[in-house]
């Protein structure tokens, strides 16, 4: 075995036995979360644990940052399970924090990083010295708190929504989510009042709002949210269901998600409506050539104008004499 081979093996073996150290759960004892660890730190073959860095880095650095330094390449395609698998239980560990920089960055945001956190960083300096038995005890003993102060800090980063009086929802901070929130407390009250939300997604993996029964007793039952468009209200006045795309960079309804819409809600007893939500105008001026006929579009900077794209049902002057 080189000693370049040894060197590596040596902090692969060493940042599995701080992860387990940690506590954290058995699918992240292994080597994909042991090299992102080591990421989190820059602490390349060799370099003392004294040593060890906090730079800011996304999921594809570290994949690159494996690849360079310890010679283990991963697939594209395995980026999700890095960031699902590894980094989530990271950052729910107090392990890492993400977006220090910018905590209110959106969730797909190409610039989303993350961070060793600095007592965690403190604390791993320690390894492999005297000190690393005391300064683990203490910093288990602590943790806790730190783990629920980000959580804090977290939930205060995400947009409140209101579903219904005294009641409201937190979605992940962005743009598409700035727009969510119009569709429910502007679109819904101007033109579906006393509408009931059935679902909203979200750009996070894990917040959302979905009230399966009241779909599942309108007639229609959806095993996964991979084809949902936004928002889903209820009309409960004229029993309509109203799907709505919210779109701030892609995604209206088309030809093509029209026709996917349609299939999905095919047993629904609601009276479908399509609707294509845009942020401003000049956002909607690139969707003009894609909308489908016989649907609708809402701008939030214009709440209470609705473009009907329905042929001549709607043809006539808007002043009766």
């Amino acid at each position: 075995m080189t000693s370049m081979t040894s060197k590596k093996n040596k902090h692969l073996k060493a940042a599995l036995q701080v992860i387990i150290a940690l506590g954290l759960p058995k699918a992240q004892q292994n080597e994909r979360s042991a090299l992102s660890l080591l990421a989190l730190l820059n602490l390349t073959p060799g370099k003392p644990w004294a040593q060890a860095e906090n730079p800011l880095v996304g999921i594809t650095p570290i994949m690159d940052w494996a690849q360079e330094h310890y010679g283990k390449a991963y697939a594209p395609n395995t980026r999700e399970t890095f960031r699902r698998q590894t980094m989530h239980q990271f950052c729910d560990a107090g392990l890492a924090v993400a977006n220090p920089d910018q905590p209110t960055r959106p969730v797909n945001s190409p610039k989303w990083c993350y961070q060793i956190e600095p007592a965690a960083l403190a604390l791993l300096r320690t390894f492999s010295t005297p000190a690393w038995h005391n300064s683990l005890t203490d910093y288990l003993a602590e943790r806790e708190t730190l783990v629920a102060q980000y959580a804090k800090e977290r939930e205060q980063n995400r947009i409140p929504v209101k579903v219904a009086p005294g009641k409201q929802i937190t979605l992940s901070p962005g743009e598409h989510s700035e727009l969510i929130r119009a569709i429910i407390e502007d679109f819904a009250p101007r033109f579906a009042p006393g509408s009931v939300l059935v679902y909203a997604g979200d750009t996070g993996d894990k917040w959302s709002y979905f009230d399966t029964a009241l779909l599942a007793d309108l007639g229609v039952d959806v095993d996964a949210h991979g084809k949902m468009p936004d928002v889903i209200l209820h009309f409960t006045q004229k029993n309509w269901l109203l799907l709505v795309e919210s779109v701030t960079s892609h995604g209206p309804v088309d030809g093509k998600r029209h026709a996917e819409l349609a299939k999905l809600f095919a047993g629904s007893k609601a009276g479908l409506v399509y609707v294509t939500a845009f942020p401003n105008r000049s956002i909607m001026a690139r969707y003009l050539g894609e909308l489908a006929w016989e649907t609708e579009v809402w701008v939030a900077d214009a709440p209470s104008h609705l473009i009907h794209f329905n042929g001549i049902r709607f043809l006539g002057p808007y002043d009766a004499p």
